[in-house]
């Protein structure tokens, strides 16, 4: 954390420095990978005014999404014995030839190396971690360059259970090092990088021109001009501020990653300008009728749901969000519910009492595992789990009954 706080008041440093430039000319210069996007500027040049939702910004899982692979950014053991990922123990394999990751770290970066076959006759595949993406809440997932294109590592780490495992969605028992990352991919784990084709599949990068991290202009669109207006005292703020956008234009920028799962991309990621509506770059697909849709990317779509969200007129993702700080505890969101609902007329209220409003969330929200997310790693199956947007009331569990004697 302390690098990147270092980051931003460097680049601050040098803005002062360099008060005689345009705010453009100067602060791109600071801020690696927005040199080809007319007038965008990098989070440096926002600390100065706003230090403290900086500050706070930059630890929350928005801005660590995605990160350069270093010491303060990767995850999981490199010490020996626990480095060591086993898919197939070839001494109990029956003849089948084993299957082990080996995760390093030399002198110049971090290493996962996949090494298959017998004792006497084995092969070895061997790739560099460069980026991390994940904010390490849940855990982390490894990504590696050859030339400009990037590719999914095989192996990620899981938080629950401090452990390396397969990668979601990777086949288990395989080495595979060929998984391609999108477009699509980055656009909700980076803030820009440039596709060196215009086709939605391709992995082909300016490498130079990737920013890392949920940035603030991802929200508050390009900020140069905003920035040389505050400085030379002109009239108006040329900056976009979500919270004086209509409800529907809040929960669409939420909801360009929010609510991925059922839409198709009509126009080139990083395109999406804060603000418009979400339907002009994305055509939405048939929306699921299940009563329990999956939890997973969804959250948009299952709040819209919601009878709490089509009751009220202002309700937006901000109303329990915010966007510029960590997330609290469960118990702490009942506060919001409790700005509408009165506790005493929970049907549960009589059993729990006052207790009750600590647990406004985990009953009408619970939390539930994803089919999205899952790892089938050796003898093992890890799946991730999300809270479920959708309010509602929901079946109590049933308790178990009394055993008879």
């Amino acid at each position: 954390m302390i690098r990147v706080g270092a980051s931003l008041l460097l680049g601050l440093m040098v803005w002062l420095w360099h008060g005689g430039q345009s705010a453009s000319q100067t602060i791109a210069s600071t801020s690696p990978g927005h040199e080809g996007r007319a007038d965008y500027v990098g989070d440096a040049a926002c600390t100065s005014c706003h230090g403290q939702q900086s500050m706070s910004y930059i630890h929350t899982s928005h801005s660590l999404t995605s990160r350069p692979v270093n010491k303060d950014s990767v995850l999981g053991s490199f010490t020996e014995g626990r480095n060591i990922l086993t898919i197939v123990d070839s001494a109990n394999a029956a003849g089948q030839p084993g299957l082990y990751f080996k995760m390093e770290e030399k002198e110049d970066g971090y290493y996962q190396t996949a090494v298959t076959g017998f004792d006497s006759q084995l092969l070895t595949h061997t790739e560099r971690m460069d980026l991390v993406t994940g904010s390490g809440v849940r855990g982390a997932t490894y990504l590696y360059w050859e030339g400009d294109q990037l590719f999914e590592l095989p192996v990620s780490y899981w938080t629950d259970g401090h452990r390396w495992i397969n990668s979601p969605g990777y086949t288990n028992g395989t080495a595979d090092f060929s998984r391609p990352i999108n477009p699509g991919c980055l656009e909700c784990h980076a803030s820009y990088i440039q596709p060196l084709s215009t086709d939605p599949t391709t992995n082909h990068y300016d490498r130079t021109s990737l920013v890392t991290g949920i940035a603030c202009e991802r929200c508050h669109g390009s900020g140069a001009e905003h920035i040389a207006r505050r400085r030379d005292g002109t009239a108006g703020q040329a900056i976009l501020n979500p919270a004086r956008f209509s409800r529907d234009r809040q929960v669409d920028l939420c909801a360009l990653c929010h609510n991925g799962i059922r839409r198709e991309a009509t126009a080139p990621a990083f395109s999406y300008v804060p603000g418009q509506p979400l339907s002009n770059y994305f055509k939405h697909l048939p929306v699921s009728t299940a009563e329990h849709p999956d939890v997973h990317g969804n959250q948009v779509g299952l709040l819209e749901r919601s009878r709490c969200y089509l009751s009220s007129p202002q309700m937006s993702c901000s109303t329990c969000h915010d966007v510029h700080a960590l997330e609290r505890p469960a118990a702490a969101y009942s506060e919001r519910c409790l700005n509408c609902h009165k506790w005493q007329s929970c049907g549960v209220s009589k059993k729990l009492g006052h207790a009750i409003t600590n647990k406004c969330i985990d009953c009408h929200m619970p939390v539930e595992q994803t089919n999205v997310i899952v790892s089938e790693t050796g003898d093992r199956i890890v799946q991730a789990s999300m809270r479920n947007h959708w309010i509602k009331v929901y079946p109590l569990p049933r308790s178990k009954p009394a055993v008879k004697h």
